[in-house]
């Protein structure tokens, strides 16, 4: 079982602090200096806005759960909206490791798994593990256990017989041939 680090609570309360910065305070001071009767409402409308994020970020951080079993990768998050998902490894397509500025800072990580059903969304992965202190270790016990396994989610020439390909090749150009005719 995986479990992220503690310096996601850390970013998680970072961005917190932006948003108070850059979000609230810009309006909020202007306000309650102009308008001063209005402070014990605007207090109260941000406390009701700041409290329950942070009150959620510690809940969030411990229901993430991360399990490499034996055919699958099991995901676990969420508080209000539990969130469990279940990757079988011959459907994984791509692992890759990202990590943002501030996450830099923290020296933590995000590891992406992506199957073949979303390799076309390059924003949106099947599973995040997000605030990984070991990537590479995280993503080549994941190759580890793709490795060897069989893909589902393709078909090999392996599994063609080509003689039946070329048979059908044929029928066909025989067909266009003869509607030229």
């Amino acid at each position: 079982m995986l479990r992220p680090s503690k310096r996601l609570m850390t970013l998680y309360f970072l961005y917190l602090l932006i948003g108070i910065l850059a979000g609230i305070l810009p309006w909020y001071i202007p306000m309650v200096v102009f308008i001063p009767e209005s402070a014990p409402y605007l207090t109260a409308l941000v406390l009701a806005i700041v409290v329950p994020v942070a009150l959620w970020i510690p809940r969030y951080y411990d229901s993430l759960v991360y399990e490499l079993r034996e055919e699958e990768l099991e995901t676990k998050e969420g508080v209000w909206f539990r969130k469990i998902s279940v990757i079988p490894y011959n459907r994984i397509t791509n692992v890759d490791v990202v990590q943002g500025p501030l996450s830099r800072l923290l020296n933590i990580y995000t590891v992406k798994v992506q199957t073949a059903g979303y390799s076309g969304q390059v924003s949106k992965a099947e599973a995040r593990l997000l605030g990984m202190e070991d990537p590479e270790g995280v993503k080549e016990m994941i190759l580890s256990k793709i490795r060897g396994v069989r893909p589902e989610a393709v078909e090999t020439f392996e599994e063609a017989d080509l003689g039946d390909i070329l048979r059908e090749v044929r029928r066909i150009r025989e067909l266009l041939e003869s509607r030229l005719r």
